[in-house]
């Protein structure tokens, strides 16, 4: 799989328009299709979904920036450490986001398109896993405190 960043601009422009509908549908995929999750976000989502809406018009500005689009999904990888997140986790959030930009994108959704952000999103899945990871209590315990 190769990331064609025109097709990801453009499938995303087509969702764009629907910022927070998007955003609170693919919550409601996620907490559907992987209930176990629910616990790790508040109870009222509002600004929730403002972030993840904010993250991911960051996510398709930056994407041939990659000395932004790293430094900034690691810095998301760590965030999330502190809510409870785990690699474990991003699979689902990975089905639910691919979910709602085929709905939002419509016939526009080709095979392609969804190659492409299958792509994209392995790369901010094992960018911010391995933050999270390096992240967590105990990680990097031997060199604490140097």
């Amino acid at each position: 799989m190769t990331i064609n960043p025109g097709l990801i601009k453009s499938s995303f422009a087509l969702v764009e328009p629907y910022g927070p509908e998007a955003a609170a549908h693919f919550y409601r995929h996620l907490f559907e299709h992987h209930p176990d999750v629910r616990d790790l976000f508040a109870e009222h989502l509002d600004d929730q979904q403002d972030r993840l809406w904010s993250a991911l018009g960051a996510l398709v500005t930056h994407l041939e920036d990659t000395g932004t689009l790293l430094p900034f999904l690691r810095e998301l990888g760590r965030r999330h450490a502190g809510y409870g997140a785990l690699p474990a986790h991003f699979p689902a959030v990975g089905a639910s986001l691919i979910a709602t930009l085929r709905h939002y994108a419509g016939t526009a959704w080709t095979p392609e398109t969804e190659a492409s952000w299958l792509a994209v999103y392995g790369t901010v899945s094992s960018t911010m896993a391995e933050a999270l990871t390096e992240a967590l209590p105990g990680a990097g315990s031997a060199t604490a405190g140097h």
